[in-house]
């Protein structure tokens, strides 16, 4: 039996005719989560990382989608983990459109990512850089989640095993260069 090709990534800047041709392909609640986390990874990673999203979403020309910070903020908050949520479903138009500005902003971070990831880089300096990066998010996820969430729980216990803060770090990794945006948006379509 013949497996059917995979569908196209869909550009958010495409006109409209040409993505109606393309089925339609939604994150799941799941993938949704998993995006924000990295989103928040990458506010960890650098400390202007809130406003580096404002801008890319400016020079990436999704200004239509998001028109300023808050209608960003609120398009992240239909991540049911967070403290303030929003009903309802993403459309594919917003969705891509964040994953390629995570994706930019990977590639900004990259030299950190790869830093990070090294097994070169002196032990006492890779976890003194592992613990800032899991210190930074915890604090986030702890302003931004809901704590009374399990999930949320386990990202912000001190114990956290550092192979799902090393998954956040690949997975940025994996979303930086070219065809990042097509790698990122297959593992969130599959987030489990």
């Amino acid at each position: 039996m013949a497996q059917a090709p995979a569908a196209a990534p869909v550009d958010p800047s495409a006109p409209e005719a040409e993505r109606s041709q393309r089925p339609p392909t939604r994150l799941n609640r799941r993938g949704l989560e998993r995006l924000d986390l990295l989103l928040l990874s990458v506010e960890s990673l650098d400390l202007n990382g809130g406003e580096a999203m404002v801008w890319m979403t400016e020079q990436l020309g999704f200004s239509s989608l998001f028109p300023d910070r808050v209608a960003l903020w609120k398009t992240r908050c239909h991540n049911p983990l967070r403290r303030v949520t929003r009903r309802g479903t993403l459309s594919e138009q917003e969705t891509d459109a964040l994953i390629r500005i995570l994706c930019t902003l990977a590639d900004r971070l990259y030299p950190m990512l790869h830093q990070l990831l090294s097994s070169s880089e002196p032990e006492a300096l890779n976890d003194q850089r592992w613990s800032l990066f899991q210190g930074r998010l915890a604090e986030l996820v702890q302003e931004r989640m809901n704590p009374r969430r399990s999930s949320v729980q386990r990202l912000v216990d001190p114990a956290l095993e550092r192979g799902v803060l090393r998954q956040l770090i690949q997975c940025l990794a994996l979303g930086a260069g070219d065809g990042g945006f097509d790698r990122l948006k297959a593992s969130l379509m599959d987030a489990n």
